[in-house]
C-alpha cells in the first residue's frame, strides 16, 4: 500500500524508486502524486521567489577604480519538466539558505567579471544597461542549475576615494558655467532688443496717435446715427417681445392648468387604489388572522373537550377491568381455599386420629421455636450436677414427659405413636 501525497503551487513534490528497482522519477507541482510505503522516497523543493543581494566589494574598473556594488535579484526554481529535474538534482535535501548561496556566489562572481570590463561612467550613468548585461551573462549559467533570473538591478554604486562624487562635481561646474554664459548672452541680446523695440514703438505710437484721433470723430459720428437707428429697433423689439412674451406666458398657463388637471386625476387614481389596496391589506391583516384565529381556538377546544372525554373513559375502564380482576382473584383465591379446607377434611375424615397426631406433630417444632424464644437470648447455659449421668437423666425425663404434656394441650395421645413407644421401652 501507499499514500496519495498533495502539494501546493509553491512546491514541487518529488517522488522517486518504486517496485522491481524503477529509477522513474514523478514530479508534481500544485497537485498530487502516489507513493508506495518503504520502497519510495518523497522530498519537496520551494518554488517561491527568493530575494538576493549580491555584493562586490572594492572591484577595480577598466580604467583602476575600486568600486563597491550592490544589487538586488529576483529568482526561482523553473518549473518545466527538464529543467525542474535538474534543479531537484542539484538542490534537493538543501534548504533555501544553501540555494541562495549558491546562486548567489554565481551572480557575485559574473557581477565582478562584468565590472573589470566597464568603466566608472558606463556604470554609473546607465545602470539599466549594466543590469542588463549582468542578467544576459549569469542566466545560462544559472539556468543550467534549473534556476531562473526574475529580475537583476543595482541598487547602489559607491566609492572609498569619493571619485564619483568628484565626477559629479565636474560635471556640475561645467553645466553651471555654460549656464551663467547663456544668461549674459541672453541678456545682452534683450537689451539690444528692447532698445530696438523702444524706438520703434515710439514711432507707431505717434502715427497710431493721429489715427485713432480721426478715427475717433468719424466713430462718435457713427455712433450718433447708430444710437438713434438702434433704440427705434429696440423700442419695436420691445413691444414685440412683451407681446409674444403675453401669448407665451398665456400658452404655459393653460398647460399648466392641462398639467394640474392630468396630476390631479392621477392622484385620484392613485387614492382610489389606495383605498382598494388598504381594505385588502385590513382584510388581509386583521379579519384573515381573526378568523384563523377563532378557527384555531374552536379546534383546540374541540380537542381539549375530546381529549377528556377519551382519558374519563380511558380511566373508567381501567377502574373496570382493575375491578373484574380484583374480583376474579378473589374468586380463583376462595375456591382454592375452600378446596383446599375441602380436601383436607376429607383427609381427616379418612384417617382419622392419624391425621391429628400428624398436624400435632406439624406443629411441635413452631411451638418448640415459641417456647425456647427466651432462651435464645440466653448466650451460655450451665447444668450443675455432681454426676455425669445426670444431664442424660435429665434430659430423658424431659421426654417422658412430653407426651402427657402434648395431650393435655391438643387431646392427642403421643405414647400410642410407635417411635415413642419403642423410645419408651428402651428406657425401661
Amino acid at each position: 500500500m501507499g499514500n496519495c501525497l498533495t502539494v501546493g503551487p509553491n512546491e514541487a513534490l518529488v517522488v522517486s524508486g518504486g517496485c522491481c528497482g524503477s529509477d522513474t522519477k514523478t514530479y508534481a507541482v500544485g497537485g498530487w502524486a502516489w507513493a508506495w510505503w518503504l520502497i519510495s522516497d518523497t522530498q519537496r523543493i520551494t518554488l517561491e521567489i527568493m530575494t538576493l543581494q549580491p555584493r562586490c566589494e572594492d572591484v577595480e574598473t577598466a580604467e583602476g577604480v575600486a568600486i563597491t556594488v550592490t544589487g538586488v535579484a529576483q529568482v526561482k526554481v523553473m518549473t518545466e519538466q527538464d529543467l525542474l529535474a535538474v534543479a531537484c538534482e542539484q538542490f534537493l535535501g538543501k534548504s533555501v539558505m544553501e540555494i541562495k548561496a549558491v546562486v548567489l556566489q554565481t551572480l557575485e562572481g559574473h557581477l565582478r567579471s562584468i565590472l573589470g570590463t566597464l568603466t566608472v561612467e558606463q556604470i554609473y550613468q546607465d545602470r539599466d544597461q549594466f543590469a542588463k548585461l549582468v542578467r544576459e551573462v549569469a542566466a545560462p549559467d544559472v539556468g543550467r542549475m534549473g534556476i531562473e533570473i526574475l529580475s537583476f538591478t543595482i541598487k547602489d554604486v559607491y566609492d572609498k576615494l569619493d571619485y564619483l562624487s568628484s565626477l559629479g562635481k565636474t560635471q556640475t561646474a561645467a553645466v553651471q558655467r555654460d549656464a551663467d554664459i547663456g544668461v549674459a548672452e541672453a541678456e545682452r541680446d534683450a537689451g539690444i532688443r528692447e532698445a530696438e523695440c523702444r524706438k520703434e514703438m515710439m514711432d507707431v505710437k505717434f502715427q497710431a496717435d493721429t489715427k485713432m484721433a480721426d478715427s475717433k470723430r468719424e466713430l462718435e459720428l457713427q455712433k450718433a446715427s447708430f444710437n438713434q437707428e438702434v433704440n427705434t429697433k429696440k423700442a419695436e423689439a420691445q413691444l414685440a417681445y412683451e407681446l409674444q412674451a403675453a401669448k407665451e406666458q398665456q400658452k404655459i398657463r393653460l398647460e399648466e392648468i392641462e398639467i394640474q388637471v392630468v396630476q390631479r386625476k392621477k392622484e385620484i387614481t392613485i387614492e382610489e387604489k389606495e383605498i382598494d389596496r388598504t381594505d385588502k391589506e385590513l382584510i388581509a391583516t386583521v379579519k384573515r388572522p381573526a378568523e384563523a384565529e377563532a378557527y384555531k381556538m374552536q379546534q383546540l377546544a374541540e380537542g381539549h373537550k375530546m381529549k377528556k372525554v377519551l382519558i374519563a373513559q380511558a380511566e373508567a375502564e381501567k377502574i373496570r377491568k382493575i375491578g373484574e380482576a380484583e374480583a376474579l382473584s378473589i374468586e380463583a383465591v376462595g375456591k382454592a381455599e375452600a378446596e383446599k379446607m375441602r380436601l383436607k377434611a376429607e383427609a381427616y375424615q379418612q384417617y382419622g386420629e392419624a391425621a391429628k397426631t400428624a398436624l400435632v406433630l406439624e406443629a411441635l417444632p413452631k411451638i418448640a421455636s415459641k417456647v425456647a424464644a427466651p432462651l435464645a437470648k440466653t448466650n451460655e447455659i450451665v447444668i450443675l450436677s455432681g454426676e455425669g449421668s445426670r444431664v442424660t437423666g435429665e434430659v430423658t425425663r424431659l421426654l417422658a414427659e412430653l407426651p402427657v404434656s402434648v395431650n393435655a394441650l391438643t387431646g392427642v395421645d403421643l405414647s400410642k405413636i410407635p417411635l415413642l413407644q419403642q423410645m419408651s421401652s428402651t428406657q425401661a
